[in-house]
């Protein structure tokens, strides 16, 4: 009886200690994910949704998958999305209007004019309508497509002039991210110059560009309030910028249909809510601090509006042209998207 007990003891002993040896290993990460993140490591966006996704994402699938945000990009912003296709990180983002071919020209619908005054109920409508009725996946091949997004309302900031009629575009310099804002200010007569966000602020010092396209929040991010004295507003942003969230499509088969589902339910539609809720408050707090500098903040009167709506007319018929080629119907999903966003058109 008592060898009977003696034994029971020790292997309870030895199951015990056993238990305690393998909890932490099991606490192992089995998957690394490395994303390479270009924007400053204070910036809004690093702070408040990808550093805050990278810990959801260790969260939901218990630690067995874990990302690592890496203090300095691997590249620079333009070759980001490559970046991931390729393996050179396995997680990264951008935006769409940096790779300069046409592969990512559905993902246009999110950059018009007039579509959203929220960050994130646009980011959250870009995000349905571009994956439902436009395939957004299919466009991002080589890739696993987690999250897309819009910035705030984009405004047309300067240090010339007071936009007052459609004439007063004809000239100026001004930095534009590519995509359909840099046609756009092409067509009202600026002259375009294409650089990424960091570079503006040495650019706009000296004199070698006269203003920005940015939503409010850029100014204070990039310091550029002392170099701007006006901010010209629209309803709904007189464009804005589509970003991208992806992983290398070859990494994302690695992990296991259980965690895959556990990425997916804190990303897509959940991951838009997190960015533009971010993007909002940067935003406001940015107004604030605009509001006691020199910059004259002013909304476009009717006149300049109607410049821009008939510019933007014109781009749109062009690209739902494109998009009827492909078996898309543009003209339907852009309404849709401006109704999911409240806006008025």
């Amino acid at each position: 009886m008592k060898l009977s007990i003696r034994r029971s003891l020790i292997l309870s002993i030895v199951g015990v200690a056993s238990a305690i040896v393998m909890h932490p290993i099991a606490a192992f990460a089995e998957t690394e994910l490395v994303l390479s993140s270009w924007l400053p490591p204070r910036h809004a966006v690093t702070v408040g949704a990808i550093k805050p996704w990278a810990k959801q994402v260790e969260e939901v699938t218990e630690g067995r998958v874990t990302v690592r945000v890496l203090s300095k990009p691997l590249g620079p912003p333009p070759a980001h999305f490559d970046m991931a296709a390729k393996g050179v990180a396995d997680i990264t983002y951008g935006l769409h209007s940096f790779t300069t071919d046409d592969r990512f020209v559905r993902s246009r619908i999110g950059q018009f004019s007039f579509i959203g005054d929220d960050a994130a109920t646009a980011s959250k409508a870009f995000w349905n309508v571009y994956t439902d009725q436009l395939d957004a996946q299919k466009e991002h091949a080589g890739t696993k497509l987690l999250g897309l997004f819009v910035h705030g309302p984009g405004i047309l900031h300067n240090n010339v002039r007071k936009i007052e009629s459609a004439d007063d575009f004809a000239g100026l310099k001004i930095r534009v991210p590519g995509g359909y804002i840099s046609e756009l200010m092409t067509d009202l007569g600026a002259t375009t110059l294409f650089m990424s966000a960091g570079e503006v602020y040495e650019k706009l010092s000296r004199g070698v560009i006269d203003g920005v396209t940015f939503p409010d929040d850029a100014l204070t991010s990039f310091k550029l309030t002392d170099d701007l004295k006006y901010s010209m507003t629209a309803p709904g942003g007189m464009y804005n910028t589509t970003w991208f969230l992806v992983m290398n499509e070859a990494k994302w088969n690695e992990i296991s249909a259980e965690d895959q589902a556990a990425i997916e339910a804190i990303s897509g539609e959940a991951f838009a809510q997190l960015v533009g809720d971010v993007w909002n408050a940067s935003d406001a707090r940015s107004r604030g601090i605009i509001a006691d500098t020199d910059i004259e903040v002013h909304s476009a009167n009717e006149a300049v509006l109607k410049a821009i709506k008939d510019a933007a007319a014109k781009h749109e018929a062009a690209w739902s042209e494109a998009l009827a080629a492909q078996g898309y119907d543009g003209s339907a999903a852009l309404r849709a998207m401006r109704k999911e966003a409240g806006v008025e058109f």
